[in-house]
């Protein structure tokens, strides 16, 4: 998936000026080294990124973002940072190997922003938004093989049924993971929707979207 470059700026992070303070004493004039570095875990599309390395003129920025098109538009919006800002295509719990990678043995504050981006929930393709039509996909990495219509259709019930349970805490997991069994092959978002439904006594649909505890369980899963 590809983000258009154009597209980033107008992405505000959320409590941005709020982070910023937090960070002040370890990347700002009293920092306690000449170089401080950040780790911004969950880079997206660089604006926390941007704002460290705008604020605090000393700092460098090490990123790490799972998403391809991510680190893409990260990389092309952070180009004027020069070296400060260095984006690597890895996940959060990679963050020693690439530290290793680059050589740097201590970093000065870690920055954690959770959660799926709304840019990547509006990509319909992606299949992450269970009200719309799109392919059953859901992965955060795009060069990741496992995908949302693997696990609905080829994994079995009793393991459909535990990562409801565990990962979406829905409590019809059994009997959603039995709807999506029988009605399997399920290609599309609409599809397993209807499936969620199907498990869902009518009485508790009415307590917000019924397939929003599957589709966060199976993104986790993927």
């Amino acid at each position: 998936m590809e983000y258009h470059v154009d597209a980033a700026p107008r992405h505000i992070p959320v409590a941005l000026e709020r982070v910023l303070e937090l960070l002040e004493p370890v990347l700002g004039p009293d920092a306690q080294t000449q170089e401080p570095i950040m780790v911004d875990a969950t880079t997206g599309l660089g604006g926390h990124t941007a704002a460290v390395l705008d604020r605090f003129p000393r700092a460098r920025v090490v990123g790490l973002d799972r998403d391809p098109g991510a680190v893409e538009a990260a990389r092309a919006r952070l180009d004027r940072f020069g070296s400060r800002a260095d984006i690597h295509h890895a996940r959060y719990d990679q963050m020693a190997q690439v530290l290793d990678a680059v050589d740097i043995d201590h970093v000065d504050a870690v920055l954690f922003d959770l959660g799926v981006s709304s840019m990547q929930i509006d990509e319909t393709e992606r299949g992450f938004a269970y009200s719309k039509a799109a392919p059953l996909d859901m992965r955060m990495d795009t060069t990741s093989e496992l995908t949302a219509e693997e696990v609905v259709n080829s994994y079995p019930q009793s393991e459909l049924a535990r990562i409801l349970w565990e990962y979406g805490e829905e409590r019809f997991a059994r009997r959603i993971a039995r709807q999506i069994v029988a009605r399997r092959p399920l290609h599309t978002s609409t599809e397993l929707v209807a499936a969620v439904e199907a498990g869902v006594p009518a009485a508790n649909r009415r307590k917000g979207h019924p397939a929003m505890r599957t589709f966060q369980a199976i993104r986790i899963e993927v």
